[in-house]
């Protein structure tokens, strides 16, 4: 989508385009009532300023849509083929690692009661593996400070590829 159409679209129609990035009804609502923007960067700036921060209740809703990492995201929403897309960088998995990974989001949910959120894109399986048992020994607190900026990564890189496209 070119910035002139989301500059352009209805409101709802607005809305329903950055859905996918991330389904945060206050998150959208400050991007769409911002338009227009000048440049793509403006827009990213603006939505980097809605997500900060996010609130509790809206980092759980999120994540209740957001599948475990190395696990492909289930159906044909926009939002699932996204997080498809950004873990398909991950390449064919090490058993061994996919194990790891898989025993790990258990912990991680077992300790913190979500699931693990992490931006995969451009990060190697070993990599999120390294940070996922680094962030296992975190408190809750600390945490919940990780989730939301990776949220915030995802999200943002969601809407740069959107309007880039």
């Amino acid at each position: 989508m070119l910035l002139e159409d989301f500059n352009a679209a209805a409101p709802a129609d607005a809305a329903a385009a950055l859905r996918p990035c991330l389904d945060i009804e206050r998150w959208i609502a400050e991007i769409v009532e911002a338009r227009p923007f000048g440049s793509t960067g403006s827009l990213i700036d603006a939505a980097g300023r809605a997500a900060d921060p996010f609130t509790g209740e809206e980092v759980d809703a999120a994540l209740a849509h957001h599948p475990r990492i190395g696990e492909r995201a289930a159906g044909n929403s926009a939002e699932a083929r996204l997080s498809q897309s950004e873990q398909a960088g991950l390449g064919v998995p090490d058993p061994a690692v996919a194990a790891a990974i898989a025993k790990g989001n258990r912990s991680y949910e077992e300790k913190f009661g979500q699931v693990f959120l992490i931006r995969a894109a451009g990060r190697s399986r070993e990599e999120i593996l390294a940070a996922l048992n680094t962030r296992l020994s975190h408190t809750p607190e600390e945490e919940q400070a990780i989730i939301g900026q990776q949220l915030r990564e995802i999200a943002l890189l969601r809407l740069e590829g959107l309007i880039g496209a």
